[in-house]
């Protein structure tokens, strides 16, 4: 008796594996395809996808927190507060990162830091125009 009904677990084991192999590729290929650019490129040179994914979040989690030093940092905060701000940050980089698989939220991470970047060096550079004469 045992061994039909490990027999029959394997054959049943054996069906539902077939069926959930074919279920995912398709659902696998019509994820894939809808995915964002760099969301796409980070998943496809990734081990796994469960790796691809913290790869995304560390991304977002990166370009956030350069975006919010170039542009809303502010410098008198107090350590404590600056922890508390980052902290809150990387809660909102997980909610960004589900976004970030079907909207280009990576790519408009970049553009908003290359916009800061050269609103920095513009000001910098009117600074020391100004200083100088």
């Amino acid at each position: 008796m045992d061994l039909f009904k490990s027999a029959l677990l394997l054959k049943l084991n054996f069906i539902q594996a077939a069926t959930s192999t074919t279920a995912t590729s398709v659902g696998h290929d019509f994820v894939f395809e809808r995915l964002s650019g760099v969301a796409r490129y980070i998943y496809e040179g990734a081990p796994n996808f469960t790796i691809a994914g913290y790869i995304l979040f560390a991304v977002i989690f990166v370009l956030t927190a350069i975006v919010y030093h170039l542009g809303f940092a502010r410098e008198g905060l107090k350590p404590w507060q600056t922890g508390v701000i980052y902290v809150f940050l990387f809660v909102g980089c997980i909610i960004l990162t589900f976004l970030a698989f079907f909207l280009p939220m990576v790519e408009g991470l970049i553009v908003a830091a290359l916009v800061l970047i050269v609103y920095r060096m513009r000001l910098r550079r009117d600074k020391k125009k100004e200083a100088t004469s």
